[in-house]
């Protein structure tokens, strides 16, 4: 695996700032904002500086209990070619259920969610990851996600399901140190147990984000600075290797660019700190001893961390470490010596039969079916499930469905004003999301002409004719003349 360096994920708010940004070695991009056709200009003017772009999927939905639709699985492929990128990255999580499957409506979630850890959602999980493995011109990279919610009868750790998932599969993983400090506050896990249990020889590339906490809930909101707790994990990871790529993730509530350069300071420092505390236990190793004795005693003579004892312990570590196998898989490379995805080859062993696949789909389909349905459309919460926390997701699983409607469709906000969230949540309690947040703008506007809002007759003129524009297959008129006649109108109207 190729060492990415420092990152910050691209978005389209700060994309100016991102190209003057010192020290950037690479960028992540939301694969499904990025057409390859039309790449962004800023986009196209950082790989021609030679900044690595990694496109970053958001919707295939690794960990459903369907297989990756193939249209999906095209798409992501296009995005890599036409970005140049060493791999792509996906979400071991569900975002969708019902179907044929099941014979319930098709619900999607608009979010990521989590998959149980049980050996019926991990058979389904290699088999669809080795599917997209398959599609894919390069190497693909999955994400641990955060979740407000636990499933009953787990019967791993997390650190477990991503051995397990890498050992099978010989998939790459990225690691998300702020999830990790999600779960440790919504779930009460381990953050040090989780790293202990990882393949870390396994890891491509880390997340670092920020969220808050509010009634004992950690929201992994990508919209806060990084808080020291996530710093402390990263700090532990980077004490144990040398992950390959780090990357500071921010979607929203974007701050001045001299702020985010200062978080990237800060992570940097991190790894630094990190990587003294594994030079001091290569050393130590190296000589046999225990902490606070020769191996200390030799970091402190060599001034203290200074960044050149970095390369004095690669020798030590492989002179310590030689012929002794630590990892999954044939051929894993030594504790100690990781930097980036092993190379050896994970074999199918233990692969389930076909037909063991096929009964794990249909149950792992039943479970998540139910748990969406009771998140999304109100019905019974599936039994073992901690009902306040289903009701916390399902109150969280709608706001994010308001704000990007009014993000896809800004007009909506504009003609609806105040009214528009309590208006789309009211709609959202008996309509579940069953396609794309562009569809659901459009049922979002039927809903309310259909019950006759809103009361404002001007508003809602305005609202039909944002819907029968959108509506049909092509606008209603393509002519330049006609619609800015309809525009003046509307303003015309507002006086």
């Amino acid at each position: 695996m190729e060492r990415l360096g420092t990152g910050i994920g691209w978005r389209p708010e700060i994309a100016d700032a991102v190209e003057r940004m010192p020290g950037i070695d690479w960028v992540e991009a939301v694969a499904e904002n990025v057409c390859p056709g039309h790449l962004p200009d800023s986009l196209r003017r950082l790989r021609e500086r030679g900044v690595t772009v990694v496109p970053h999927g958001v919707s295939l939905g690794l960990g459903g209990a369907d297989r990756p639709d193939a249209g999906r699985l095209t798409a992501l492929a296009e995005r890599a070619e036409a970005l140049g990128s060493p791999l792509v990255t996906e979400h071991i999580a569900f975002v969708r259920a019902g179907g044929p499957l099941t014979a319930s409506p098709h619900l999607e979630a608009g979010h990521l969610l989590p998959v149980p850890r049980t050996r019926d959602a991990l058979d389904v999980l290699c088999e669809n990851v080795r599917i997209a493995q398959d599609a894919l011109p390069v190497p693909l990279a999955v994400e641990n996600i955060a979740a407000l919610i636990g499933w009953p009868g787990e019967e791993m750790t997390e650190g477990q399901f991503l051995y397990e998932l890498a050992d099978r599969t010989g998939v790459r993983l990225l690691i998300d140190v702020a999830n990790l400090h999600t779960n440790h506050v919504n779930r009460g896990e381990d953050p040090s147990k989780a790293l202990a249990e990882l393949p870390l020889e396994a890891i491509a590339y880390v997340h670092v984000a920020g969220g808050f906490e509010r009634d004992g809930v950690w929201h992994d909101s990508h919209a806060h600075p990084v808080p020291r707790p996530v710093l402390d994990i990263l700090t532990d990871l980077a004490s144990r290797v040398s992950p390959p790529g780090v990357l500071l993730e921010r979607d929203e509530n974007f701050p001045a660019p001299a702020e985010l350069e200062h978080e990237l300071r800060t992570i940097r420092r991190a790894l630094e700190a990190g990587a003294v505390e594994r030079v001091k236990a290569e050393l130590r190793a190296a000589a046999g001893t225990a902490p606070g004795s020769r191996g200390d005693a030799l970091f402190a003579a060599a001034g203290g961390g200074g960044r050149g004892l970095l390369v004095e312990a690669g020798a030590a570590r492989q002179e310590g470490a030689r012929g002794v196998p630590d990892g999954p898989g044939t051929g894993a490379v030594r504790r100690g010596d990781e930097t980036g995805a092993a190379e050896a080859t994970r074999g199918a062993f233990g692969r389930p039969h076909q037909e063991e696949v096929d009964g794990a789909r249909q149950r792992l389909a039943l479970a998540q079916a139910a748990l969406l349905s009771a998140l999304v459309a109100g019905t019974p919460v599936p039994e073992g499930f901690d009902r306040v926390r289903i009701g916390v997701q399902a109150r969280a699983l709608a706001a994010k469905r308001a704000d990007v409607v009014a993000k896809v469709a800004p007009e909506l906000p504009v003609i609806l004003g105040d009214g528009y969230r309590t208006a789309f949540l009211g709609y959202a309690q008996t309509h579940p999301m069953t396609s794309g947040y562009r569809r659901d703008a459009l049922t979002f506007a039927e809903y309310l002409l259909s019950t006759g809002r809103p009361g404002d007759t001007v508003a809602r003129r305005e609202l039909r004719e944002w819907w029968l524009d959108r509506s049909g297959p092509a606008p209603r008129s393509r002519r330049p003349a006609h619609r800015l006649a309809r525009a003046t109108r509307r303003v015309l109207s507002r006086r």
